[in-house]
């Protein structure tokens, strides 16, 4: 089985500068649902690595977190397809914590407890700090032009070699295709 790891916010769902703070809130990029359904069925582990920082901005709490990762999880599994686990930051940029992307502490925390090394691991995400936070892990970086990907594209800082899709269909129809 392999394992493929997802930012949130502008990769399977449609990014807000206002956060993600309600369920109702959460609305799927399309063809992200299906997306993940076709890799789930490619026996990839879909796994999701997220800075939360409204949880410590105090946005949301966790409960309200919860509920949005349920509908999340709940839309996947409507489209046949499933996330193994979500793993988040809460806490806020001046927190100064380890977790948050673009620091690597939410890559190890995956490596560490789903016992796998994330070298080549493909981890999709829509800005700059995600593909950093993949690199300092031997993860191979993966930017969509969803949520910031654009504008992360047009700064095109720290991008070199960096593979680049229009959104997570066209992710998933290239490593399918690579299979």
């Amino acid at each position: 089985m392999r394992l493929i790891i997802l930012d949130r916010d502008g990769v399977i769902n449609e990014d807000s500068d206002d956060y993600i703070k309600t369920p109702e809130e959460w609305l799927p990029i399309p063809g992200s649902l299906e997306a993940i359904a076709r890799l789930t069925r490619a026996k990839y582990r879909v796994v999701i690595a997220t800075n939360q920082s409204g949880l410590g901005r105090g946005l949301f709490d966790a409960s309200m977190l919860s509920r949005i990762h349920e509908k999340m999880h709940r839309k996947v599994a409507e489209a046949g397809g499933r996330i193994e686990a979500i793993f988040f930051c809460p806490h806020a940029p001046d927190d100064h914590c380890e977790c948050r992307k673009p620091k690597p502490g939410l890559f190890h925390d995956i490596a560490s407890r789903l016992y796998v090394d994330l070298q080549d691991v493909p981890a999709v995400g829509d800005a700059l700090r995600d593909i950093q936070a993949a690199q300092a892990t031997g993860a191979r970086p993966v930017l969509v032009r969803t949520g910031k990907g654009s504008r992360a594209l047009a700064a095109a800082t720290g991008l070199k070699g960096v593979a680049v899709f229009d959104d997570l269909a066209a992710v998933a129809d290239a490593l399918l295709a690579a299979d």
